[in-house]
């Protein structure tokens, strides 16, 4: 999401020589917040009736009002900016964060760093049931029959990518800033090592070994709840969308065929894949892949093509421009409802990356 451009506004002047990172610190005291072990329903209720809730409301803002609705509150929110300066002036005090990006920022003392450390808390998606499936691997169905040994050989060089790059986080995180990361190497490590436990850790907080896997329950969650809380402007979409099934977005076939090893020569050798943003190590096995030869190894040259400004992933596999896209289910789904005939080939995070921050009381 475009959400991801306040990690380059606050880190933009980062140098190599940045501080160490001290999340387990408290360089920074709180003037507002709650009490070590309020419960998260108290928390919840609280900011929702102060209007102090916070979100972009660029996609993710579904978990957000997922979560109010099962605490039977209001379903809105306060429009959250780019950074988490609205956090730190308590403007909001119940901030949506991703663990990979602004969580980092809150705790962590690096420079751009807020410098909060265990003086912050969070309420978890995961943890409360409202959890969404975020980065995957997708392309179109017309591309995906066309050239299937193709999307086979794509798909198995980016997860051997993925698990050599949550194998050796510190490896992936200086992999990325070579390729060209604007944010700091501390910052960039605290992403690496935050992608792997999304990479590795399901929705209910099981270990995963399946790199890519499709967990089903999951995905059935996210659609529900995108079924309930996405409202487009076209009607006819909006009937589609609420009318999908599982099986109308995604095809797991490839997945199983690729990690078998069961595709020939690829139809296409030259592909590109358009990300959601930057280059930084939420995308670190696609990186990884490119720099260790994953991809040459099964006779494909690719080319990574960072998002960012006025990027559409979606818009991008749908023109043709690029042969693959990292987006989010949700975004899939809706752009799918448009008429865009996209399928989801892998979900590489098995669980939410969203939680919201709050301020523990001094």
């Amino acid at each position: 999401m475009k959400k991801f451009v306040k990690n380059i506004a606050l880190v933009a002047v980062v140098s190599a020589m940045a501080l160490a990172v001290t999340s387990c610190g408290s360089s920074k005291k709180s003037s507002a917040g709650w009490k070590k072990g309020t419960p998260a329903a108290t928390i919840i209720k609280e900011a929702s009736d102060a209007g102090k809730v916070g979100n972009w409301g660029l996609g993710n803002e579904y978990e957000i009002l997922a979560l109010l609705a099962k605490y039977n509150l209001p379903t809105t929110y306060l429009s959250q900016a780019f950074d988490m300066d609205g956090f730190d002036d308590d403007t909001i005090t119940l901030a949506s964060a991703m663990t990979y990006n602004e969580l980092g920022l809150v705790q962590n003392s690096y420079d751009g760093g807020y410098k909060y450390g265990d003086t912050v808390g969070t309420i978890d998606m995961n943890d409360e049931g409202v959890a969404m499936m975020e980065d995957n691997i997708f392309t179109t169905t017309e591309f995906a029959k066309n050239n299937p040994n193709t999307v086979k050989a794509f798909l198995a060089a980016s997860l051997k990518g993925w698990e050599a790059a949550c194998a050796n986080p510190e490896e992936a995180a200086k992999i990325c800033f070579e390729y060209g990361s604007s944010v700091s190497p501390e910052h960039q490590l605290h992403m690496a090592k935050e992608a792997k436990k999304l990479c590795e850790t399901d929705t209910k907080g099981n270990k995963v070994n399946d790199y890519g896997a499709f967990d089903m329950e999951a995905m059935q969650q996210t659609l529900d709840i995108a079924k309930k809380y996405v409202k487009l402007s076209d009607a006819a979409a909006q009937d589609k969308l609420n009318k999908f099934t599982l099986n109308d977005i995604m095809d797991s076939s490839y997945l199983a065929e690729a990690k078998a090893g069961s595709f020939g020569a690829p139809e296409k050798s030259s592909v590109k894949i358009q990300l959601k943003w930057l280059p930084d190590a939420q995308f670190m096995g696609y990186y990884v892949a490119l720099a260790k030869g994953y991809y040459k190894d099964v006779g494909l040259d690719v080319t990574i093509i960072p998002g960012g400004g006025d990027i559409a992933e979606t818009t991008a596999v749908y023109t043709g421009q690029v042969d693959f896209g990292v987006t989010w289910m949700t975004n899939l789904a809706v752009a799918d409802a448009s008429g865009m005939n996209l399928l989801q080939i892998a979900q590489v995070f098995q669980r939410s990356g969203l939680v919201l921050v709050y301020k523990y009381a001094d």
